[in-house]
């Protein structure tokens, strides 16, 4: 079971790593909006790279997707056209579920993260495997056009109660990669 609470904390502290990891500037504009299953707006061809956090108490599972379209790859590849899109995005994925990690750090210091991987996003159909306690999808917009989603994926192993605070304006920025 996942406390009122708990599910609001795991959410603050993704929208808080998601504007702060996934833009390329602090100054860029990133929207996010809760999105019903199946109802996010991403291209043709869509990818998710997925990693996870897991505890003793709990696995959570981060799904970024992502289209291999003009606006995504101007933005993540930076000019560079020799890059695959997927390995510029796994980095920065990488980087917002180490925030994620380490805001979770603070209640649950038992925590391993996964690498990023890339999977077709059909692939996120089958997570009713995992028996979530918690899921939410999001849709996200960075500079008007860039178009991303979430899923947002916590299974519970234990009683999972705790408040984070995502009041401090400051993410620290070492320890984000971390082999599990």
């Amino acid at each position: 079971m996942i406390s009122s609470q708990a599910k609001d904390s795991f959410e603050r502290i993704f929208e808080r790593a998601v504007r702060s990891r996934l833009v390329a500037d602090e100054s860029h504009l990133c929207e996010l909006e809760r999105a019903e299953p199946g109802t996010h707006k991403i291209g043709k061809n869509e990818k998710v790279v997925v990693l996870t956090i897991s505890s003793i108490a709990f696995r959570l599972l981060l799904g970024l997707h992502f289209s291999d379209d003009e606006a995504t790859r101007r933005y993540f590849v930076k000019g560079d056209d020799e890059r695959p899109l997927a390995d510029a995005f796994m980095e920065v994925a990488n980087l917002c579920c180490g925030a994620i990690n380490q805001a979770l750090v603070e209640h649950f210091p038992d925590m391993g993260m996964s690498t990023p991987y890339v999977l077709a996003s059909a692939c996120i159909g089958h997570l009713d495997q995992l028996q979530p306690a918690f899921e939410t999808l999001y849709d996200i917009v960075i500079e008007g056009s860039v178009r991303l989603a979430a899923t947002l994926c916590v299974s519970a192993h234990d009683t999972i109660d705790f408040v984070a605070d995502t009041s401090s304006s400051e993410l620290q920025t070492s320890g984000e990669l971390e082999l599990f």
